[in-house]
């Protein structure tokens, strides 16, 4: 899997809605499910690029796919 940059967390929150995400709950975390999957986004700037890494495989994307919504 190719590397993917430390994101902003609000990037990487409408690149998850565009996806089919949605926001269930927000705090320190912000929460998001399709149904299918659930992720945890920490609310912090930038998001280390290895928990975007995990999170896009969770999501059941492809790094490619997901540089694409953003």
């Amino acid at each position: 899997m190719p590397k993917l940059p430390e994101i902003n967390h609000l990037d990487a929150i409408r690149a998850f809605e565009k996806a089919g995400f949605r926001i269930v709950r927000q705090g320190k975390h912000v929460i998001m499910s399709n149904d299918l999957a659930i992720l945890t986004i920490p609310r912090s700037n930038p998001v280390n690029a290895f928990t975007m890494g995990q999170l896009v495989k969770d999501a059941g994307l492809t790094t490619e796919s997901f540089r694409q919504l953003l």
